[in-house]
């Protein structure tokens, strides 16, 4: 039981060390790329739907 606590104060400890490193982006790059899925995420949803509406279309001339 021992070994298992100390092993998991390594661990964190390691965490902690690693944590420093990280070199977190800026506000503004953040920012900017969110608006970029979102739009991107409504283009491709527009995309499909007026695809789907087209195939519903063309579908129902076959019937």
């Amino acid at each position: 039981m021992a070994e298992a606590i100390e092993a998991i104060k390594s661990y964190f400890k390691g965490v902690k060390a690693e944590w420093g490193k990280i070199s977190w982006p800026e506000k503004r790059q953040v920012v900017i790329e969110t608006i970029s899925v979102i739009v991107i995420v409504f283009v491709f949803t527009v995309a499909i739907y007026l695809m789907d509406v087209l195939f519903k279309g063309l579908l129902s001339l076959i019937k």
